[in-house]
């Protein structure tokens, strides 16, 4: 199964969990322009395909599982944008949800998007002890021991010198635990024991890592249209970030090693299961600066 055709499948489970039959229109609505804004859909994608890497065959009940992840993703992104938070206009090269619906709405649609995914893992034919561990890791990276906490951090470091350790802290929570989820997620799903789950959750943890340095390095050098939202933004709220503390050169440096060391951990991996790494390196490598 190519890429195109693996997020098929997760954007259909989105649309039949929004059907036609909902309570409120306006909600719907506004749920939905911000899930079809576009991104990368590399949550999802990473989920499905270190699932076929670990020669599980993709069903619709895993494409809802990764659906569920992509939908508290685009939740956490409609709240970041928010006047009260980041404050920013536009997303995905389109403006922002609370621009285009109010904040109230907005701040709903985000709500109903970080419900709404739990329902969808239930809903989805997996073996109930299965669906049970998807549901409390999924909640465990994104509510208080994750995302939720490192976004508060995020706001308490603004205008202070953070140190290497404090800045790592926020983003393996912020960005880095759901970016972790897809590799536990299909460790969970594949039955994998306990420490091989564990380096699989250690592989993502590390891509996440990457992606934010990745991440801070854009936003200082990239320009709107090749990131979709207003550049220098972190600069501007006095935000650390990887370049400010390391340098610009440093910083990729830093997220060129990150990948390194997630390489390393799926060729060991590969020694122990049968999983064809070479799918989830491409990934990686595609994280790279100056790739």
């Amino acid at each position: 199964m190519n890429k195109q055709e693996k997020l098929t499948l997760v954007e259909s489970a989105i649309e039949k969990f929004y059907g036609d039959k909902q309570v409120s229109s306006s909600l719907r609505e506004a749920v939905l322009y911000s899930v079809h804004a576009g991104g990368k859909r590399i949550r999802p994608y990473l989920l499905l395909e270190v699932l076929e890497s670990l020669q599980v065959p993709i069903t619709i009940a895993h494409a809802q599982v990764a659906a569920a992840l992509e939908m508290i993703h685009t939740g956490s992104l409609i709240h970041d944008d928010l006047p009260a938070m980041d404050d920013d206009d536009f997303r995905r090269g389109r403006l922002t949800n609370h621009k285009k619906f109010g904040e109230a709405l907005a701040i709903l649609a985000g709500d109903a998007l970080f419900f709404d995914p739990y329902a969808l893992i239930a809903q989805a034919d997996l073996p109930n002890e299965i669906k049970i561990d998807l549901i409390a890791s999924l909640s465990l990276s994104s509510g208080s021991m994750g995302m939720v906490a490192g976004q508060v951090l995020d706001m308490e470091g603004e205008g202070k010198h953070l140190n290497l350790e404090e800045l790592q802290t926020i983003h393996a929570n912020k960005t880095g635990k759901l970016l972790a989820y897809p590799f536990q997620a299909a460790a969970i799903i594949a039955e994998l024991t306990p420490e091989l789950q564990a380096k699989l959750k250690t592989v993502g943890e590390l891509v996440g890592l990457a992606f934010q340095v990745r991440d801070d390095v854009l936003d200082v050098t990239a320009s709107f249209e090749e990131i979709g939202k207003t550049p220098q933004k972190d600069l501007k709220a006095e935000k650390s970030t990887y370049p400010a503390l390391l340098g610009l050169d440093e910083a990729k440096e830093f997220c060129n090693q990150t990948l390194d060391q997630a390489n390393i951990k799926l060729e060991e991996i590969a020694q122990q299961v049968n999983f064809d790494k070479e799918p989830i390196v491409k990934i990686v490598e595609s994280l790279r600066i100056n790739a």
